[in-house]
């Protein structure tokens, strides 16, 4: 999927002050090339490649359809909010053998955004250990996939274990505003939290 240009440069306005580093994290498959793709103003850097026999004894596709790639380091895509102040998004691996890439992506980064599948619910718990681990502040997005079921956010909410604070919200990682707002909701937290100063 091409980035959703909104720019006709790769390069940053003189006038930008501001640079954040947001990470964009979550369980394998759930949707992160896609999210940062869809955000990105400029054409988003991947490093997917295709899924092999090699790795079918490691990697689950089980309730996963059409899967043939994934990312092996990192998505980034960036994402100009004013004159002054741009953001910075990393896509993180999802799988458990790439953690490692974490620590690196994780230094300098203000918040992350987590995105987690109601059908697998229970894959997000190791990703949000790594992030806690981080001290990094975080919102929750429930990227809807067809035909996963739908719980209260209440539901989510103790599924999760999340503390009340926590931002959980819904997007399609495909829609730039259902993107937007998932984004909005961690820029928000962040700011609560006093991070953003």
């Amino acid at each position: 999927m091409d980035s959703a240009l909104a720019s006709d440069t790769s390069y940053l306005r003189e006038s930008v002050r501001t640079a954040v580093k947001i990470l964009i994290v979550g369980h394998f498959a759930v949707g992160k090339t896609t999210y940062v793709g869809t955000l990105s103003e400029i054409r988003p850097l991947r490093t997917e490649e295709r899924m092999t026999q090699a790795g079918a004894t490691v990697d689950d596709l089980a309730g996963i359809k059409d899967k043939t790639t994934t990312t092996v380091a990192m998505d980034f895509g960036r994402l100009t909010l004013s004159d002054d102040l741009v953001l910075y998004l990393f896509g993180a691996p999802g799988q458990q053998r790439f953690t490692r890439l974490w620590d690196d992506l994780a230094r300098g980064a203000l918040g992350a955004l987590i995105l987690v599948d109601t059908a697998r619910l229970k894959e997000s718990f190791a990703v949000m250990d790594i992030v806690e681990k981080q001290g990094l502040p975080y919102a929750v997005a429930v990227n809807r996939f067809e035909g996963a079921p739908v719980f209260p956010d209440a539901e989510v909410r103790e599924a999760l274990d999340l503390a009340p604070d926590t931002p959980l919200v819904t997007c399609d990682a495909r829609d730039r505003r259902s993107s937007t707002e998932a984004l909005i909701s961690l820029v928000d937290h962040l700011l609560t939290l006093g991070k953003t100063s």
